[in-house]
């Protein structure tokens, strides 16, 4: 299912609030087509793992790391079916952006309480008010952020969506070369320039993040580490820690 919501510049609608919060247990698999905010917007799920593009990156948001938005950023998404879907929007006039560009924000228990607590019914205005203050005092990028750069070289192509479209594809960076009539210096050479990525690196990453969306999903971590492409969990493990900087077990259990 597709959802089309309208683009706003940076403080083009003056809302009447400092936070307001929103939830959704999506019923389908959705893609939100690229839309800005007059607000800054924070992303984070209660349960389930989804997506968030800004040009050629796209960040995993799940229960414990959020993506926060500056007001005007144009962005797209994509929610899998069953995610327990949240947001936040912060008025540009009462809160300054963490940061001028999109940024992971680590969702910790206590930051998910006190904006579950501004959602509540008949909340005092003096009880909001420290509420919200307690809010931005914890909102403050993630040491780690779950991102994906997407190369945009035509030559890169045919690679990224192979990859994207079967994680475990098992072409080899030798393989892709003869098949695209070039040395594997030169597929290298464009990844890192694109992405900041040799090829092997971008393909754990990208592995990783299809993994989370199928760990979050409830599947066994042996099951999703056949899915993306490695022969055994230990394998996977090694490979998901250096990525997220956690186990997939420790991740299984936030």
């Amino acid at each position: 299912m597709s959802r089309r919501l309208p683009s706003y510049a940076a403080g083009e609608i003056d809302v009447p609030f400092v936070v307001r919060g929103t939830e959704e247990v999506i019923d389908r698999d959705t893609f939100w087509e690229e839309h800005s905010h007059p607000t800054h917007e924070l992303l984070w799920n209660r349960r389930g793992a989804s997506s968030a593009a800004v040009g050629a990156r796209v960040w995993t948001i799940t229960p414990s790391v959020g993506l926060w938005i500056p007001a005007g950023t144009p962005h797209s998404g994509r929610t899998p079916a069953g995610t327990w879907h949240h947001s936040a929007h912060f008025s540009i006039r009462a809160v300054p952006a963490i940061s001028d560009a999109p940024v992971a924000v680590e969702v910790t228990p206590l930051l998910r309480l006190l904006l579950d607590r501004l959602n509540e019914e008949g909340l005092a205005p003096d009880s909001r008010a420290r509420t919200e203050a307690l809010v931005l005092d914890l909102l403050v990028p993630a040491p780690v952020e779950l991102l994906l750069r997407i190369p945009e070289s035509p030559l890169l192509a045919p690679i990224v969506a192979a990859v994207r479209e079967e994680p475990a594809d098992t072409t080899t960076l030798a393989a892709w070369a003869a098949r695209l009539g070039v040395s594997t210096r030169t597929i290298t050479r464009a990844f890192r320039e694109q992405t900041g990525l040799g090829f092997s690196q971008w393909l754990a990453a990208a592995r990783v993040q299809h993994a989370i969306t199928l760990l979050s999903g409830g599947e066994e971590i042996e099951e999703v580490a056949e899915r993306v492409g490695y022969h055994s969990a230990s394998a996977f493990g090694t490979v998901f820690r250096r990525v997220t900087g956690m186990s997939p077990g420790r991740f299984r259990s936030q």
